[in-house]
């Protein structure tokens, strides 16, 4: 009883030993297969996927009034926006801004007019009291110079003393009479002048007063045409009820044209250099999963920025859409595959089973034994590389380099082969930089209807 106490638990040991042997082989079998893969021929892609945004590559901008800036308003508040994507047609109410800051602009042209026009009808009146006066002056003085003359008259059979101080009074009365009349000249002028001048201010203040009155009108913004409303964005956002705009920029809303779709993507600074106008692009719409189009690059930054949430800087890429597709609307995200260069017939690799130091190799199984084999790589994409020279198809290599990898027997290339190799890869590299330079050309330049407006965050696949 007691040996039989000893040897179950050995039993049992030795079994839970084996069942855990056996189980850790199964699991370790498919890894072992997942090492090992075949080199591939077929078609190679080599392409550059980046998420970005719908836009109409043309779009009729809604703007508020024009003549903030010269009413000396530099911001005001939208208290009223129709819904995004409301089908208007020209003339129909779209937003009306906050007028505060107008009115109490208006009550104070109107107070200043008043103001002005009292300052011109007291000139006027003081005007005509001293000009009144200074004639009165006159005809006493006209009375004066022929009571005068009358008394030279009488005076001639008088001395001659007597004649000559009646000639005297004459002369001087003469005189009051010559300066008081230039007098009335003067203040004539100085009268006008005032009155014009004061005039001229109340016309200035009246021609504000009706630009404030006209701009009020222009604080009700209707379309200016018939289509689908979408909300502008700023930098800091989409425009929307509530928001701010400001005399350098009054846009409230676009009316764009849906038969001429754009992408606005972003790609990082890694890939830009692979990127460049009239490559062919694949686009998904998320909106749309089954659907597919088809695109161009039409316009590439030339100046990355540094958007938030991203530690490299990126660049702006537009893409054509080609389709014209009543579905698609402004602000749909798109998944765009932008083709770089296609290669056929080529033998490819996953990037996992090539190895370099001073040379570029591959573990092969060869004859059932692995061996380092040297091989001239050639261009690459997110996952694999070209072969250019040095397996063949189906060949088997490992993904994960062996124990005693350093060990293995390592089978170099020919040096005037490779030589030849790496030449004719230089040679075809050129020809499709030109053949490139060539497509580019043909692609116009373009300007994209608010492009200097601040989009969306994107986000890289």
């Amino acid at each position: 009883m007691s040996s039989l106490k000893v040897v179950l638990p050995i039993i049992l040991i030795l079994l839970l030993g084996a069942g855990y042997f056996y189980f850790s082989q199964q699991e370790e079998n498919p890894q072992k297969q997942n090492l090992v893969t075949q080199v591939k021929k077929g078609e190679f892609l080599v392409h550059v996927t980046a998420t970005g945004e719908l836009k109409a590559k043309r779009s009729q901008e809604i703007k508020g009034p024009q003549g903030m800036r010269t009413a000396q308003i530099y911001q005001t508040n939208i208290t009223d926006l129709i819904p995004e994507g409301t089908l208007v047609k020209e003339g129909d109410y779209v937003a009306s801004l906050d007028k505060t800051e107008l009115e109490t602009k208006m009550k104070d042209a109107m107070a200043e007019v008043e103001k002005i026009e009292t300052q011109l009808a007291q000139a006027e009146i003081d005007t005509a009291i001293e000009m009144r006066g200074i004639r009165d002056q006159l005809i006493n003085l006209k009375f004066s110079m022929q009571e005068k003359k009358l008394q030279v008259e009488q005076s001639k059979y008088e001395a001659k003393s007597v004649i000559r101080q009646a000639e005297i009074d004459l002369e001087r009365t003469e005189r009051d009479y010559n300066q008081l009349l230039a007098k009335l000249e003067l203040t004539k002028e100085k009268s006008d002048a005032k009155i014009s001048e004061i005039g001229a201010s109340l016309r200035q203040t009246q021609l504000r007063l009706s630009t404030l009155q006209k701009l009020a009108g222009e604080f009700t913004i209707r379309a200016p045409k018939d289509g689908m409303l979408i909300y502008a964005r700023s930098w800091n956002g989409k425009i929307g009820p509530g928001s701010q705009i400001s005399s350098w920029n009054p846009t409230v809303a676009e009316l764009p044209d849906l038969t001429d779709m754009i992408s606005k993507t972003y790609v990082n600074e890694v890939d830009i250099s692979k990127v460049q106008k009239g490559q062919e692009v694949k686009i998904k719409v998320d909106a749309f999963p089954d659907k597919n189009y088809s695109g161009q690059v039409i316009k590439i930054a030339n100046i990355g920025e540094q958007l938030r949430n991203y530690d490299s800087k990126v660049f702006e890429v537009i893409v054509q859409v080609n389709e014209v597709d009543s579905i698609l609307r402004p602000a749909m995200t798109t998944g765009n595959e932008i083709l770089v260069n296609t290669y056929r017939d080529v033998l490819s690799i996953p990037m996992e089973g090539l190895y370099s130091d001073s040379l570029s190799y591959v573990y092969l199984n060869q004859n059932g034994k692995t061996v380092r084999k040297e091989v001239v790589p050639g261009p690459t994409n997110n996952d694999e590389v070209i072969i250019a020279h040095g397996l063949s198809e189906n060949d088997e290599i490992l993904l994960i380099e062996p124990e005693n990898g350093d060990k293995l027997s390592f089978m170099p290339l020919d040096p005037q082969i490779k030589a030849d190799i790496e030449k004719r890869l230089a040679e075809e590299r050129k020809a499709r930089e030109a053949a490139m330079e060539e497509r580019r050309k043909k692609v116009k330049d373009e300007e994209i209807s608010g492009e200097s407006r601040a989009g969306g965050i994107v986000i890289f696949n």
